[in-house]
């Protein structure tokens, strides 16, 4: 059986019910079995989990072989460039601490492969009690500029260490208050902030006057669509303003 991320996701919440189970995660070695209590666990084993489940409902399905990048699963294992997966899954007392990509790696993926602009993001909010009870709280299908924002210091929320820009990170994309930072509203406006964050970053910078020609063009070829993709000085103001440091 083929199905869509679409599908997959209705399948869990409305036929499988799964927002309604409980579930726990038990360790064996020799004669001594325990229930896990610890939360930092939760999110790899979700993962896990759900390629389990894709098995058993008979759902046709292809692991990716790199780990660094998205997706987890191809959902059509006849046809890579679309359908593709990924999975995420955090504690839905705290805010999403995961990764979505490493910048570098994901500006550079997209040019060569613009369908990975496409990826649907299954993103599990998990609770565990004390007793090692596992709940979804929610399951959200999501695109990435559905998820993403702007931070103070660069045009898109990352992780930054000693100077250096490593991975993209997700905002409260479910937050009834509204942030300081709101998620892009657009396909378009995320790839703005991209093609500003290359500019940007020193490691990254000698790409930056080519970034938006080069993928455009690659995304045209391969969609038959031609992107009008603004300047992130004309969209900024919708993102909370020329505050950048």
């Amino acid at each position: 059986m083929r199905l869509t991320a679409q599908q997959v996701y209705d399948k869990l919440v409305y036929e499988d019910r799964l927002l309604e189970l409980e579930g726990q995660i038990k360790f064996f070695l020799g004669d001594v079995n325990i229930i896990v209590k610890q939360k930092d666990v939760v999110g790899n084993i979700i993962q896990e989990w759900l390629q389990g489940w894709l098995e058993k409902r008979g759902i046709a399905y292809a692991p990716s072989e790199n780990t660094q990048m998205p997706p987890d699963f191809f959902l059509n294992p006849d046809n890579r460039t679309k359908d593709l997966l990924e999975v995420k899954a955090f504690n839905r007392k705290a805010s999403p601490g995961f990764d979505i990509a490493d910048f570098r790696m994901y500006e550079e993926e997209i040019i060569d492969k613009p369908y990975m602009l496409h990826v649907d993001y299954l993103i599990f909010g998990y609770d565990m009690s004390d007793d090692g009870i596992v709940t979804i709280k929610d399951l959200w299908l999501k695109k990435v500029w559905q998820i993403t924002r702007r931070m103070a210091e660069w045009p898109i929320n990352l992780q930054v260490k000693s100077g250096v820009v490593h991975k993209i990170r997700p905002g409260v994309w479910y937050s009834t208050t509204p942030g300081k930072f709101p998620m892009f509203r657009s396909m378009e406006h995320f790839l703005s902030a991209i093609e500003e964050t290359v500019y940007q970053n020193p490691k990254t910078h000698s790409e930056g006057a080519m970034w938006k020609r080069n993928f455009l063009r690659s995304y045209r070829e391969f969609y038959g669509v031609s992107l009008n993709i603004p300047r992130w000085d004309e969209v900024v103001e919708e993102y909370g303003g020329h505050d950048i440091i």
